[in-house]
């Protein structure tokens, strides 16, 4: 079996849809779209995603199922209620002299690389941003749906890796976002999600490829292929998008800090 997983094009995140800049960029992916072997496609319910697939779609004459559980990973973490937690969490904006929900994953590297649970598959979990979140909530239920659907295609998840009950050399694609996409991967590879949302950064418009390997008769691992790719912007000129990044120096005010 073969996944596909293709970050939405450069975001407008207040209208949820793309920016100039990401049309130009899901224009490029689409011309690749045949060579890429897209399969049975499925999309994000959210605007970003949905406006990136089209493309394709309209390319390769696919349609797309969208499902719910591909849309970002909503858990967020009230800093109100657990101020003890904010030096985690630097650049926390406030509104009418409160904080506003933040993204669970986006702490500061100085705090997450200093506690040792961050990196660990499992005591990841009884972090105390995990603790004071609906992380875990959130991740058990994305990854639950995950699997059923892989069951759909003959995985069965054992343990740390999937039974083969049923062989596939099918493709499928989600068109989906950057957290969503660290989560199913940490739940593929048996690692913290925490370590993929701060070690990678993948691209608007990147292509993720993973497949599974049957090293022994009824026993798959998914292995990557290709880890957020975007050859095809490359191949058109066009600069790659700094979103999901943030500043490559301090010092430089023009880049996100």
């Amino acid at each position: 079996m073969r996944i596909l997983f293709i970050r939405h094009g450069d975001p407008d995140y207040v209208h949820d849809t793309l920016t100039e800049k990401g049309h130009r960029e899901a224009g490029l992916l689409a011309k690749r779209a045949e060579s890429l072997g897209l399969g049975t496609c499925y999309v994000s319910p959210l605007g970003r995603a949905k406006d990136t697939a089209a493309y394709c779609l309209r390319q390769t004459g696919n349609t797309a199922e969208t499902l719910d559980w591909l849309e970002e990973f909503p858990a967020r973490i009230d800093l109100n209620r657990y101020p003890g937690l904010r030096e985690a969490y630097p650049g926390a904006k406030i509104q009418n002299n409160r904080y506003i929900p933040r993204v669970v994953w986006d702490m500061a590297p100085a705090y997450w690389t200093e506690h040792e649970e961050y990196f660990d598959s499992v005591r990841w979990r009884e972090s105390e941003a995990a603790r004071c979140s609906d992380a875990v909530e959130r991740y058990d239920q994305v990854t639950e749906r995950f699997d059923r659907f892989l069951e759909e295609y003959g995985y069965i998840r054992e343990n740390r890796h999937y039974k083969v009950e049923r062989e596939s050399k099918e493709t499928v694609t989600f068109f989906c976002h950057f957290g969503i996409t660290c989560v199913l991967l940490s739940h593929l590879w048996n690692v913290s999600p925490f370590l993929l949302w701060h070690s990678f950064a993948f691209a608007p418009t990147s292509v993720t490829e993973v497949v599974t390997e049957e090293r022994e008769r009824g026993t798959a691992y998914f292995r990557g292929l290709k880890l957020g790719d975007v050859s095809h912007l490359y191949a058109g000129n066009e600069p790659v998008s700094f979103a999901a990044r943030f500043c490559e120096i301090y010092s430089d005010s023009q880049e996100r800090h």
